[in-house]
């Protein structure tokens, strides 16, 4: 076998080194369904790794109706939590031969929609949607942009809600923060301020209804739904506030992410409040960083990375149960919320 003179190889060089047609080449590297004989699959892959031939994506995709690729569309990929979920995403394609295009939204609808749109022209094996979506109009212009990419053969998965149509893997996530409120309740805390997210974002919804049916089951009071962000800085700055007003001894502040509950923490430390003696804390996906926090981080345990690593099962299995069980959550205490007498 001999390399090209020059240039990157081609599907035609690759045909010629291994004495096939180039139709036969194109069916082995370009992923036609039709058959070819193992003796000359063989020759094909061996002349194609020799020559260092790339295959074609775009031929790959017509010959297949859709590409080796699984995209995956996130709020914000420097997010410890959604770092997690990418992993497991990584993980489950590795293992589908697929290649993970990832898409940041910054939570804005109608980028959303636009990267939909976008990656439908590529024709994607799936999508896995990890957003997090709005109700409303462009709520249900992203729907139409994910049945129009299920139309032409790839297949969407919804990190969250079952959608109609779609298929769904997710996590309990009420559920969880309704456990989170109970086990407050019974650690003796009677006062609660939630740092949420605008209303309108699903998950966190959830994590506020959740909880706060949990806790006032429990015989607490929501104090306070602070709709402050789901970053660091508005569990930090919301805890100013709170500090400004007078927080009492005993209240405890639940952000609606571990990342908004951590920026509470430095908030209180830095106004010489003890974290958890004085004022508790606690928040809700246990990234690393939770049980590190000193205090640890009282929160509820998701599991991210299987999360992500199912939803590529669910986009490369032909069948896929839409009564799937979601993910079971799990409440972990630490030092944040001692409990109170």
């Amino acid at each position: 076998m001999h390399a090209p003179a020059r240039g990157a190889a081609t599907l035609h060089d690759v045909a010629r080194e291994a004495g096939v047609s180039l139709a036969t080449a194109s069916r082995v590297l370009n992923g036609s369904t039709r058959k070819v004989a193992e003796s000359y699959r063989e020759r094909v892959e061996a002349a194609a790794e020799m020559l260092g031939y790339t295959a074609n994506l775009s031929a790959q995709a017509t010959a297949r109706g859709t590409s080796a690729v699984v995209g995956l569309v996130v709020a914000d990929i420097a997010d410890a939590a959604l770092g997690q979920l990418a992993a497991g995403v990584a993980r489950g394609a590795e293992e589908a031969g697929l290649v993970v295009t990832i898409a940041v939204t910054g939570r804005d609808p109608l980028r959303e929609v636009a990267v939909v749109r976008a990656l439908r022209g590529h024709r994607p094996r799936g999508l896995i949607l990890g957003a997090s979506r709005t109700e409303g109009p462009d709520a249900t212009d992203l729907q139409s942009e994910l049945e129009a990419l299920a139309g032409t053969g790839g297949r969407v998965v919804v990190l969250g809600r079952r959608t109609s149509g779609l298929r769904a893997v997710g996590t309990d996530e009420r559920a969880g923060a309704a456990a989170l409120g109970e086990t407050l309740a019974r650690l003796g805390y009677r006062a609660a301020v939630i740092v949420a997210a605008d209303e309108g974002i699903r998950t966190f919804d959830d994590r506020v209804a959740g909880f706060s049916d949990g806790f006032t089951t429990g015989g607490g009071t929501i104090l306070d739904v602070r709709r402050a962000g789901f970053t660091r800085e508005a569990g930090y700055a919301s805890a100013q506030a709170l500090i400004d007003e007078g927080v009492t001894a005993g209240t405890v502040v639940v952000g609606i992410r571990d990342v908004v509950a951590i920026g509470v923490m430095s908030a209180l430390r830095e106004a010489g409040r003890r974290v958890g003696e004085d004022v508790a804390v606690a928040g809700f996906d246990d990234i690393p960083f939770a049980q590190d926090a000193a205090p640890g981080l009282t929160t509820v345990r998701v599991p991210l990375e299987e999360l992500g690593y199912r939803a590529v099962r669910a986009v490369v299995e032909p069948e896929w149960d839409a009564a799937s069980p979601l993910l079971p959550v799990e409440v972990v205490v630490r030092g944040s919320t001692p409990p109170r007498a």
